[in-house]
C-alpha cells in the first residue's frame, strides 16, 4: 500500500493574535494622533514657562507641604491606585451595564486596527500631552473642577454615547487633578494616564462584549 506523505508535511504554527504585535502597514490615524499629542505637549510646556514661574510638571501651590522626593513617591503611588480603580471600573461597567457596552462599542473602531506598538505610542504621548495641558497648565490656573470639566468636554465622540464618555472623562480628570494638586507632582497623573490608556486601548481592540448590538429581534409570527 502506498503511504501518503501528507501527514508528514510540516504544519505551519501560528501564534494567537500574532498580527497584533506588529502590522505590516502603519495606522495613519494613530501616527497623526501621536504627532498631535507631541505638539500639544510642547505648546503646554511653552505656555507654562511663559505665564508662570516653574515647570508645568510641578504645581506652584500644592495642598500638601511635602519634600520633593516624598511628593513624587506619593504622586506615583496615588497614580497607580487611580489607574487600577479606573481599569477595574471599566471592566465592571462593560460587563454589567448596557450604557457601558454601548460606549465600548462606539469607541472600539478607533482601536480595532492598532498594533501593540501603536497602543504604547498613543498611550505615552496622549498621557504626556493631555496631562501637561489639563493638569500641569490649567489645574493651577482654574482649579481641579473646571479643568476636569474642560478635559471631559475635550473627549467628544459622535453618537448617543457622547455625554457618557464626557462624564466618564470628567470624573477621571478630577481624580488625576486631585492627585496633582495634592502632591504637587505630575508623575502620578502621567503614570496613571499612560497605564489606563494602554490597558483600555488593548481591551477595546480585543474585546467585543455581548449585548452591544442595537438590532431588535423580529417579532414572532
Amino acid at each position: 500500500m502506498r503511504r501518503s506523505t501528507r501527514s508528514l508535511a510540516p504544519r505551519r504554527l501560528t501564534l494567537p493574535n500574532g498580527p497584533r504585535w506588529g502590522k505590516p502597514k502603519g495606522n495613519v490615524g494613530a501616527l497623526r494622533a501621536a504627532l498631535g499629542y507631541g505638539f500639544l505637549s510642547a505648546i503646554a510646556v511653552a505656555i507654562a514657562l511663559l505665564l508662570r514661574d516653574g515647570p508645568a510638571w510641578e504645581h506652584p501651590a500644592p495642598w500638601l507641604a511635602l519634600r520633593k522626593p516624598t511628593a513624587i513617591a506619593l504622586s506615583a503611588v496615588l497614580g497607580l491606585v487611580v489607574s487600577a480603580v479606573v481599569i477595574a471600573a471599566t471592566r465592571i461597567v462593560v460587563v454589567r451595564f448596557h450604557w457601558g457596552q454601548r460606549l465600548h462599542r462606539d469607541l472600539r473602531p478607533m482601536a480595532r486596527d492598532l498594533s501593540l506598538g501603536h497602543i504604547l505610542m498613543l498611550a505615552g504621548l496622549s498621557s504626556l500631552g493631555e496631562e501637561l495641558l489639563f493638569r500641569g497648565l490649567l489645574t493651577p490656573a482654574i482649579g481641579v473642577g473646571l479643568s476636569a470639566a474642560l478635559f471631559g468636554l475635550a473627549h467628544q465622540i459622535g453618537g448617543p454615547s457622547r455625554w457618557v464618555w464626557v462624564g466618564w472623562a470628567t470624573v477621571i480628570g478630577a481624580g488625576l487633578g486631585a492627585v496633582f494638586a495634592a502632591t504637587g507632582s505630575l508623575v502620578g497623573p502621567l503614570l496613571a494616564h499612560a497605564i489606563m490608556n494602554a490597558v483600555n486601548l488593548a481591551y477595546l481592540r480585543d474585546h467585543e462584549p455581548h449585548g452591544t448590538s442595537d438590532e431588535k429581534p423580529a417579532p414572532a409570527g
